[in-house]
């Protein structure tokens, strides 16, 4: 299937002097490479084709200095190793039409250099004589990983993009997309990723077998080229499916040595891999608790396999009782991570890493901290968060999310005096642990564009870019990414923008209020259906009647405001105090509250889907303005969406309010038709 070059189109710079003749005869920029290998040998590759595009010149490969020195103009990779940048740090120089990327790192260069046309492209500079520049850069995360939800029949779990562009009929694709892949994600600074669904089954247990080694030591080549790690999802139990093992016990010395003897095999066939990422005791998938073991001991038995190879272990924390009696008022899912994981803060070997996510719960549109970010203190963590909208429209609705990341980020959990938020904590600046970092669930497929909505792939862009530097405002990165995709004619700069930047708290208003999160259809997730998880084994509850709404998560109720740090425990204990985005996560509170607004809660509830039904509407005529900017196909493709996302807003709003008109009998203030 065709696809788009996404954001890495470099389209021609304006006010470049075009000149008339032959191809010997065009302006020359000269590329000297001093230190050559299969990541500079990828940089050279994309300065060569980025610079003939940008420029319409003519590329020339200097042999040695004194070539590119002689150069009218000319860029030049310098491994430096006393520069103290680490691996993937970078400082560019330019001056008087000379370029110099000097790098303590291989990866360093690739990321100098895709630096390098960024800025020629956000700057539009037209003549390199003339450009003087210097920036240094070191990455924020040591980690920056995707976790692909493919499966290797072809389908992706909470695939909004198509298909997988893997894997087909249980075997692994490695074609051109591969590799244009690899380049877009290194492109934004991403240096690892799993390609296959953490919900292992069937041919994917395989992956750690003689069947696939072949075609995953290309893969992981591929990737390497471009400074990425591959890494595999595994299924704990492993040893019983694969190995004949009546038993996966990790305290079992059977087990034990059964993944010795396979790591060892692994890492003779595949000695790129970085290691495994493990879903265990979690909606189905067996783990330590099926033993009565801790997460700790299944965690580390892994560890202690791979470690002598360099290997790594990232342990996902989404674990909780889903067989959860919706009768039961004081089992609270929210609860169910600290509780299972801070009294094994400490335990773990020092080659795992816990990847916990961003919420309580699971990706809804706004959630609290994890409480596990301002609790544990001697593990490695990992923030997960979820570009692939499962519960944010489904990349049928706009949704840029970057805005809601830097919330996060920014949290403080009050683990630390000078040091304590999410952002410090998973950069390894609060405990100074070099193993951490941020994950997204991606959300890419075999789509034409990608992503499915075109608008999505500023997710993508925007993650990588946000994980690389954390400093960077939500603004400066929807800029960056329409500039790179769309061009800088400035209405489709401030259209697009604008769109993005609305688009989080319009999905917020039309969907579920207060920080309640859920009112979807059950299996799908996308659609209004208030009670859709109202009386399931989920614990995903609002509790609501004709009096009230919310779920009292205080210490008088389920207890789960204990699990945070002092101020933020009184903070959302206390309904006056309690951040009012999130009023309704810790609180049951009656429809005639009234907030700081001086609306009562139930008013608030009409008018804001009210709005974010109407700011959906917007969307689209501020799109439409760009006819004739945008290239049609895209246009229109995004129109589609666009026109769905604004039908789809209404029945939202008419849903949610018809809801709670019903249960209350309370009529609009705004005298609006509630059906």
């Amino acid at each position: 299937m065709e696809f788009t070059k996404a954001w890495l189109q470099y389209h021609s710079i304006k006010g470049v002097k075009e000149t008339e003749g032959s191809e010997e005869s065009k302006t020359e920029i000269t590329i000297y490479n001093e230190h050559k290998c299969d990541i500079t040998k990828s940089a050279v590759e994309e300065l060569q084709m980025a610079l003939a595009s940008l420029y319409g010149s003519r590329i020339a490969l200097a042999q040695n200095e004194a070539e590119f020195q002689s150069a009218t103009a000319g860029i030049r990779l310098v491994l430096n190793t006393s520069l103290g940048l680490g691996q993937e740090g970078y400082h560019i120089r330019s001056a008087q039409g000379k370029i110099t990327i000097s790098a303590s790192g291989e990866a360093g260069l690739l990321y100098g250099a895709f630096a390098l046309l960024r800025k020629l492209q956000l700057d539009q500079v037209p003549d390199l004589m003339t450009f003087t520049w210097e920036e240094e850069k070191i990455p924020a995360n040591p980690f920056r990983m995707l976790n692909h939800w493919d499966n290797m029949d072809g389908e992706i779990e909470r695939g909004y993009s198509g298909k997988s562009f893997f894997f087909e009929k249980e075997e692994i694709l490695i074609n051109d997309r591969t590799k244009a892949y690899a380049r877009m994600i290194a492109s934004v600074g991403i240096n690892a990723l799993t390609i296959n669904n953490v919900n292992v089954k069937g041919a994917a247990t395989e992956l750690i077998s003689d069947r696939y080694y072949d075609k995953l030591d290309k893969l992981s080549g591929l990737f390497a080229a471009y400074g990425i790690k591959l890494y595999l999802s595994i299924n704990f139990a492993a040893p019983i499916d694969l190995g004949g093992l009546t038993t996966a016990d990790p305290c079992d010395s059977r087990v034990c040595d059964w993944w010795n003897r396979k790591a060892q095999e692994i890492w003779e066939r595949l000695p790129l891999l970085g290691g495994f990422l493990v879903k265990a005791d979690s909606e189905g998938r067996s783990g330590p608790f099926t033993y009565g073991r801790t997460h700790a001991d299944g965690a580390n038995m892994l560890a202690q396999a791979v470690k002598p190879y360099g290997g790594l272990i990232i342990w996902r924390c989404f674990v909780y009782n889903c067989q959860q009696d919706w009768r039961d008022l004081k089992t609270d899912r929210a609860k169910a991570g600290y509780d299972h994981f801070m009294p094994i803060d400490g335990k773990f070997a020092d080659n795992v890493i816990l990847q916990i996510k961003n919420g309580p719960m699971d990706f809804q549109v706004r959630e609290p901290i994890s409480p596990l970010f301002g609790g544990l203190k001697k593990t490695n963590m990992m923030l997960e968060v979820q570009i692939a909208q499962e519960y944010t429209g489904q990349q049928m609705h706009v949704c840029y999310l970057i805005p809601w990341f830097k919330e996060i980020l920014e949290f403080n959990t009050y683990c630390d005096e000078e040091h304590g938020t999410v952002a410090d904590i998973i950069s390894g600046k609060t405990y100074g642990n070099a193993l951490a970092g941020m994950v997204a669930v991606t959300n890419t497929g075999n789509d034409s564009n990608w992503t499915g909505h075109d608008l999505a792939a500023a997710n993508l862009y925007g993650f990588g870019r946000l994980a690389f530097d954390m400093t960077l405002a939500s603004e400066e990165i929807a800029g960056e990414w329409i500039s790179q995709t769309y061009g800088n004619e400035g209405k489709v700069q401030e259209n697009i923008k604008k769109i993005l930047l609305m688009s989080w708290p319009a999905y917020e208003k039309y969907t579920s209020p207060l920080g309640i999160g859920w009112m979807v259809k059950p299996n799908s997730h996308f659609g209004p259906d208030v009670d859709g998880y109202e009386y399931d084994r989920w614990g995903t509850y609002h509790k609501a009647d004709h009096k009230a709404i919310g779920l009292d998560r205080t210490m008088k109720g389920t207890g789960y405001t204990g699990q945070y740090n002092e101020p933020l425990a009184s903070i959302y204990g206390e309904l006056t105090r309690c951040p009012e985005e999130l009023l309704l996560f810790f609180h049951r509170v009656e429809y005639d509250y009234v907030l700081s607004s001086g609306k009562t809660l139930l008013q608030h509830i009409y008018d804001t889907h009210f709005e974010g039904a109407q700011e959906a509407e917007l969307f689209v005529r501020l799109w439409e303005e760009l006819q004739g900017m945008i290239e049609e196909e895209t246009y229109q493709r995004v129109l589609q969406r666009l026109n769905f996302q604004r039908e789809h807003a209404k029945e939202w709003c008419d849903v949610i309010n018809s809801y709670f008109y019903r249960k209350t009998l309370i009529p609009d203030a705004q005298g609006r038709t509630l059906y």
